[in-house]
């Protein structure tokens, strides 16, 4: 029995040069939890797979599937990847995994979810999900780019998830959006770990500075940043969390650029 699914290129959005997205159908049996991943690819010309991990941005309710890419032009699979067409087949795997769960995280008051790139995928998900905002109080999305471009789904968290049919209220309320740009002007300034070093970010968004009795923190990006927030973490006295024990913060560290 394979451990794929066909499925069928529904849309597909080019946000950037390096940047695109698309929808796919579901298999009724797909089963995930918002947070998770699983592998998802192009047959090759000797029909093996070509695959790669990638966080899956639709919540586990959607009847279809939505996926975040990079193009890389001579990735292995995203350089054909990035060329696909509405009826286009994609396979997808029938077992999503990953660490990114509210359910490896203890109880807290806030959520930070700290991203950058395509690395906000996952989130996407999370802050789709009603448990998510009957398990925290505040929920806050934080998303580094390079470029003001590069901030996918802007438009989406700024002004459509408020007006959600069922989660409005809970969005309105609950939910704080913090787009940050390094390599020009905009509003917010600043790699994610500096905002949160500096303080910038608490300020921004009128909240105490990140704190181990109140918050709990979830993190997907590039390795450096891994690294780096893993560290702030574990100063600030956050213990990292798994799929065996819950803990303060949790790292999904799947993903490598291809």
């Amino acid at each position: 029995m394979s451990a794929f699914n066909e499925e069928r290129v529904l849309s597909v959005h080019h946000w950037t040069e390096r940047l695109f997205s698309f929808t796919t159908t579901r298999d009724t049996s797909l089963r995930f939890s918002n947070g998770h991943f699983t592998m998802i690819g192009l047959r090759g010309a000797n029909g093996k797979p070509l695959l790669r991990a990638y966080s899956i941005v639709s919540p586990n309710y959607e009847e279809t599937l939505e996926f975040l890419s990079i193009k890389v032009q001579d990735g292995p699979l995203t350089s054909k990847l990035q060329h696909i067409q509405v009826g286009d087949t994609v396979i997808v795997g029938k077992k999503p995994t990953g660490t990114l769960l509210i359910d490896y995280l203890l109880p807290g008051k806030r959520l930070y979810l700290l991203s950058t790139g395509t690395g906000m995928a996952p989130f996407l998900s999370i802050i789709r999900d009603p448990d998510t905002y009957e398990k925290f109080e505040q929920v806050i999305l934080v998303h580094g780019t390079r470029e003001v471009k590069e901030l996918a789904y802007h438009e989406y968290l700024t002004n459509e998830l408020p007006k959600h049919e069922f989660l409005g209220v809970m969005v309105s309320k609950q939910f704080l959006y913090y787009p940050t740009v390094t390599r020009e002007p905009y509003k917010h300034q600043g790699r994610v770990t500096t905002v949160i070093e500096n303080g910038q970010l608490a300020a921004d968004l009128g909240l105490p500075p990140l704190n181990a009795v109140e918050d709990r923190v979830m993190i997907c990006g590039s390795p450096e940043m891994l690294r780096d927030l893993k560290a702030m973490m574990e100063v600030r006295g956050l213990k990292e969390g798994n799929t065996t024990t819950p803990g303060d913060f949790v790292i999904e560290r799947a993903f490598v650029s291809q």
